[in-house]
């Protein structure tokens, strides 16, 4: 038994040198939202939705930094505010992203209970989700190319 939570231990040791980086990159023009709006997405959303996220201490301890890596890659792939302007090209697409959120916030699918376990601050209320139904209902914001 000894020997194998020296292994163990060994294992999960050695994982702590498998890193991955966190870089800043080159933001577009975010969503212009009204600031009620903006404060309720940048504190639900944009940990996995943006190029800011806020890392807590446990995202670089191996093997819980890997699964919040891979989630973040998968929420930037979906959606990314950061780079809002990036869905010009076609304005159907802004239209898009903006209904998924609707969606996502009518079926209570977003943020996901498991990071609203660990973040209680992303809880939304009734009143924060119909705020941003209503957002993705009544925005213009369909970005232009910047020159």
């Amino acid at each position: 038994m000894r020997k194998v939570a020296i292994a163990l231990f060994a294992l999960v040791l050695g994982a702590q040198f498998i890193r991955f980086d966190h870089p800043v990159s080159q933001d577009g023009r975010e969503p212009a939202a009204p600031s009620e709006v903006d404060a309720t997405l940048r504190g639900a959303c944009y940990d996995c939705h943006s190029n800011h996220p806020r890392w807590p201490w446990y995202a670089h301890l191996a093997p819980v930094s890997w699964l919040l890596q891979r989630d973040l890659e998968n929420g930037r792939r979906r959606l990314n505010f950061s780079e809002w302007d990036a869905y010009v090209s076609d304005p159907e697409t802004v239209r898009h992203k903006l209904e998924e959120i609707r969606t996502a916030m009518v079926r209570l699918e977003m943020p996901p209970w498991s990071y609203r376990l660990l973040h209680p601050e992303a809880r939304l209320t009734s009143a924060q989700r119909d705020l941003l139904i209503r957002w993705t209902e009544t925005t213009d914001d369909h970005p232009q190319p910047s020159p």
